[in-house]
């Protein structure tokens, strides 16, 4: 029986199917390893280099992650389940627009943990095709609803939008990775960013 139809083409696609063991095996291995080399040496690390150190070829590496984006989105699940789970607990939070603030420092302290990342990030805002989308939507629409609810509460002004704050927000990471020396500067440029919200 065929798969479901592809809206593009109008052709059956073929179902898919659960991977084999030892592909698994495969994909968690270079996940694993891409995770250290971003946390090492910046998510502009050398695909080459975490394919060798997975002990698997390079062509192995493109056929589970087609590209740098794709491994990256990988990478980040992890992250992107703790900054939702953040979200839910700060939606019931006494003072809303305290709790927006709280919850776009913790996407700023994901970001600093991998150089590169805040980067890709602002990129793939603009970019629907891009795997890192897949990060960005869910962290989006986590953000709108503490945005409506600070909005709500008359503690953040109306003309404020979700995509504005998530790319103000990498653009503070951004700059505190540019910053190393001044552990301080994303905690006082969010500090700025409560004020300007009100």
């Amino acid at each position: 029986m065929a798969g479901p139809i592809s809206m593009e083409t109008g052709t059956a696609r073929p179902p898919e199917r659960p991977m084999r063991a030892d592909a698994r095996r495969n994909h968690e291995r270079l996940v694993g390893v891409a995770r250290t080399a971003f946390a090492e040496h910046g998510t502009d690390a050398s695909l080459e280099d975490i394919a060798r150190q997975a002990g698997l070829g390079i062509g192995t590496l493109y056929r589970h992650f087609p590209n740098r984006h794709a491994l990256m989105n990988a990478v980040f699940q992890d992250a992107l389940c703790s900054l939702l789970d953040r979200s839910r607990e700060l939606a019931s939070a006494e003072a809303p627009c305290r709790a927006l603030v709280d919850w776009l420092g913790a996407i700023v302290t994901h970001a600093g943990e991998y150089r590169g990342l805040a980067r890709a990030l602002m990129s793939a805002s603009q970019d629907e095709t891009s795997a890192l989308t897949q990060c960005h939507l869910p962290l989006r629409e986590a953000g709108a609803g503490l945005l409506r609810r600070a909005q709500e509460s008359g503690s953040v002004r109306a003309d404020v939008s979700i995509d504005d704050l998530l790319q103000l927000t990498n653009a503070i990471a951004l700059a505190a990775e540019q910053s190393p020396d001044d552990p301080e500067l994303a905690e006082r440029l969010l500090r700025l960013t409560l004020r300007g919200l009100k």
